[in-house]
């Protein structure tokens, strides 16, 4: 059996095993109290690169579900205001029922005018409310537009002017989106008496704008910024009335169908979000019970390989004993 003093390669060896099993312990400590496979670049490269980019599509899926959620607000709030105008309308026709009861003389009469008139009033400041300084209603018959309403859209290309779009996945502008219409209130509040089949009430030049048995095709709008632009309850007929409150019940019921697309849209983006966490969560997340037995392996490891380089450093001792 050859002795050296100088080369002592079994405590080499055994420095060699304790350093790699200190780090392996250092490893499995850092895992563990950080919850994480990959702690830095060299414990999985590949899968840092893809959690990163998962990772920043579930930040988008969030915003966007955010977004959505907000949408949902600006319908809700929207559709609570065509409500409340819809009751408007339901009073302005309940005005015109009431002051035909032959029961009713010319003060009554007039009574029942002003507070139709007021009514119409109260119908234009509505339309021009906001959502956080964001129209709720449409206030051009299309973008940039001038300020001309038409009566209730019929067409595809009306029917969707003033929208704003939510974009309703991680992609953003080149992904789906979804039109939120700004409702056309006054739009709706505008009704060309002419394709009523109405004689008389279409709107003109004279007297309080409206004039009777006129061949041209005329609108009336029962919405007024002043009270002197604003309609005479004797001026109009209960048929014109019941058009702009169909026209109200149609703008609800588109408001409703973005609602419902909406919601879907949201429980689709949620879904999502969830499975590219799920699968975030695979490659990063630490499996605890797998890595606290790597951790008791490597502790013991670590104490071995202290107690073995020990005993090589002990062994040069032989040598000493023959020197002397």
């Amino acid at each position: 059996m050859s002795l050296y003093i100088n080369t002592n390669s079994s405590a080499a060896y055994a420095s060699f095993h304790l350093g790699k099993n200190n780090k392996s312990l250092h490893e499995s400590l850092v895992r563990l109290s950080s919850g994480k496979r990959i702690n830095n670049p060299g414990d999985d490269s590949g899968g840092l690169a893809v959690s990163m980019k998962l990772s920043s599509s579930i930040n988008r899926l969030n915003a966007a579900e955010r977004n959505l959620q907000n949408a949902i607000s600006f319908i809700e709030v929207q559709d609570g205001i065509l409500e409340a105008v819809g009751r408007i309308v339901d009073r302005m026709i309940e005005l015109k029922g009431m002051s035909q009861d032959m029961m009713k003389n010319s003060f009554d009469n007039s009574t029942y005018n002003n507070e139709f008139r007021d009514l119409q009033m109260q119908l234009f400041d509505m339309s021009q409310q906001t959502f956080n300084g964001v129209s709720m209603f449409a206030q051009y018959s299309s973008e940039g537009g001038a300020g001309v309403f038409y009566a209730m859209p019929t067409t595809a290309s009306r029917a969707f002017d003033n929208t704003v779009s939510i974009y309703t996945s991680a992609d953003g502008s080149s992904g789906p989106t979804i039109s939120i219409n700004k409702s056309l209130l006054l739009s709706a509040l505008t009704v060309n008496t002419s394709t009523l089949n109405s004689s008389i009430y279409t709107a003109g030049t004279t007297g309080n704008g409206l004039i009777a048995n006129d061949s041209e095709a005329r609108t009336i709008t029962f919405a007024s910024e002043q009270i002197d632009g604003a309609i005479d309850l004797t001026k109009i007929s209960v048929g014109v009335l019941n058009q702009v409150l169909e026209n109200i019940a149609g703008l609800r019921a588109q408001n409703g169908a973005t609602q419902s697309r909406l919601g879907f849209a949201s429980d689709n983006i949620i879904r999502q979000a969830t499975n590219m966490e799920a699968a975030y969560g695979r490659i990063m997340d630490v499996d605890i019970a797998a890595e606290s037995t790597r951790l008791a392996k490597y502790n013991v490891l670590k104490q071995a390989s202290a107690a073995m380089l020990a005993q090589a450093n002990s062994g040069t001792d032989v040598a000493l004993m023959l020197l002397r």
